[in-house]
């Protein structure tokens, strides 16, 4: 029943932090240096296929990125350069060398579209997954430290009542220390009035409260 209705709380805390994050926009955990000083912070170890899978996703949106931005400074140079060519061609009539430069031209350029086009697709996909892997690695990162929060705060909360036990008995000691020592300040007093100091020495009674 105990491991039930731990595993049922887990679920709605899951249920409640999902529904706070809800059109926020997250950092990307893996990218961020303060989620891996958590980590060693609370002494958890991250998920790691899913932090792998993760980066892989990140590289690979950085490839694509980076290669569509070449392939269409490509593709603009490609068409800056079919212009000149086409204008020749048409000037020069039939010539198999111009027209098949042009050719050429128009099969890379077309390549090129080719390739921008699957690119797009999967660029618009990346972000999904990389949301999904990226909240997997949260949510755990949140269960991790609310478990250790949580115990903290059982532990602090029993050390709180130790040490206000403790408190309360010094307290009372020290009282008991000060009633103590003042009764043994007026014996050795009265016994020093009747006795005389000789005598009572003679029993190694000298008393000093100021040296114990």
């Amino acid at each position: 029943m105990g491991n039930d209705n731990a595993g049922e709380n887990a679920r709605n805390r899951q249920e409640a932090f999902k529904s706070a994050l809800a059109g926020k926009r997250l950092p990307v955990l893996t990218l961020d240096n303060k989620w891996y000083k958590l980590l060693n912070k609370t002494g958890s170890v991250p998920l790691k296929e899913t932090e792998d899978a993760l980066n892989q996703l990140l590289k690979r949106q950085g490839k694509l990125n980076t290669e569509s931005k070449d392939i269409r400074n490509l593709k603009k140079k490609l068409m800056k350069e079919i212009v000149p060519m086409v204008d020749e061609a048409e000037q020069q009539g039939e010539n198999s060398k111009i027209n098949k430069k042009i050719e050429e031209h128009k099969r890379l350029i077309e390549e090129c579209n080719e390739k921008l086009d699957a690119y797009e697709d999967e660029l618009k996909d990346l972000p999904r997954e990389i949301e999904r892997l990226n909240l997997q690695l949260m949510m755990f990162t949140m269960e991790c430290c609310y478990d250790i929060m949580k115990d903290n705060d059982k532990q602090i909360n029993e050390t709180a009542e130790w040490v206000g036990a403790i408190r309360i008995e010094l307290k009372k000691r020290l009282i008991e220390k000060q009633q103590m020592e003042q009764q043994n300040q007026e014996i050795y007093n009265y016994m020093h009035d009747i006795f005389g100091a000789e005598v009572v020495n003679l029993f190694d009674m000298k008393y000093n409260p100021e040296q114990k």
